[in-house]
């Protein structure tokens, strides 16, 4: 089967991976993002796709947009299908139609579940048990397309969205390279997604990461997982950004204010709206991660010091939409 694969971030490496090692697969093509500034130094910097393609041998195109002129030069490659894995631009009718069996997206939730920009995210601050990856065909509209298949995942206690990530990547690596000769060779049929439970996520910003202290514990202790590795859970104090990597619930609370600080020793522990809870590891601004017991001492922390409990900085829209509320966009 002759494809070419779009994608960008560390999610879509294991899936290039397997459709290179694997004998049913032709790669003709890799299509990713162009090289981005990044780093202190803002050098150009390649994409985990373009790095890995490079390192197969396979040939590489980084258009900056789907127009007429990297239309002409998809389709002079002929392929069965185009296989997408978080490459992040819109495809657009005249390109769906390129590939003879049509274009294959893997998503990261079990649709319809958590459609758009963030899902792995949304499963783990919402608090769900399961999430997934789905196989779909592509349409003009976002996640919206028939599916082929699913996989389902457990959601661990202490997964971030970049330990989830990781995991759901391989699932839908496997999933997609067992599943696809039987859809192109029209042994599965595709089935329009149900109406319920359908929700879109939109793209992060840094102010999700902002911890509303009059919040639930548990509510924050997820914030702080699914903020890992960006934009990362943060707080203020004495007007410093403090960045909070690992914190765990604790314990119900007599009193305390959410935001103020009920213990330094053996643990930094913070009221919440609901119970209070524990800074396992935090990093001031131009500073090392550290222990929050060891942050609290260099800062001379005492009990009844206030993290800011005023509204953010920044404005945070719902992270999850139920999508018969709004209108779904164009594929990407």
């Amino acid at each position: 089967m002759r494809i070419i694969f779009f994608g960008t971030p560390d999610f879509a490496v294991p899936a290039l991976d397997r459709f290179i090692s694997s004998p049913e697969y032709d790669v003709a093509l890799v299509v990713t993002q162009p090289d981005r500034p990044a780093g202190r130094g803002r050098s150009l910097q390649r994409s985990p796709v373009a790095l890995h393609a490079n390192k197969r041998g396979i040939d590489l195109y980084q258009p900056k947009s789907l127009n007429r002129e990297a239309r002409f030069n998809l389709a002079g490659y002929d392929a069965d299908l185009f296989f997408v894995a978080a490459y992040g631009r819109i495809f657009g009718p005249k390109t769906l139609a390129l590939p003879r069996s049509g274009c294959v997206n893997l998503h990261a939730s079990v649709l319809p579940k958590y459609r758009g920009a963030s899902p792995i995210t949304a499963a783990i601050l919402t608090g769900d048990a399961i999430t997934g990856v789905s196989l779909m065909m592509m349409d003009a509209r976002l996640d919206t397309g028939a599916l082929i298949a699913a996989a389902d995942e457990a959601i661990r206690g202490d997964d971030t969205t970049a330990t989830l990530g990781e995991r759901l990547s391989e699932i839908g690596a496997d999933l997609a390279v067992s599943i696809l000769p039987k859809f192109v060779a029209g042994t599965i049929e595709p089935r329009p997604q149900s109406g319920e439970e359908a929700s879109l996520t939109r793209l992060l910003t840094k102010g999700d990461g902002w911890l509303d202290w009059t919040a639930s514990r548990t509510e924050l202790e997820r914030r702080v997982r699914a903020m890992q590795p960006w934009p990362r859970a943060w707080t203020t104090l004495r007007e410093e950004n403090i960045q909070i990597h690992r914190a765990t619930p604790g314990g119900e609370l007599a009193s305390g204010k959410p935001g103020q600080i009920v213990a330094v020793r053996p643990a930094l522990v913070v009221a919440t709206g609901a119970g209070s809870l524990q800074l396992d590891e935090v990093q001031a601004a131009g500073s090392r991660r550290m222990s929050g017991a060891a942050f609290a001492t260099g800062r001379r922390l005492t009990i009844g010091d206030t993290f800011d409990t005023a509204n953010p900085p920044l404005s945070r829209s719902a992270l999850v939409v139920a999508v018969d509320s709004m209108t779904a966009g164009d594929s990407a």
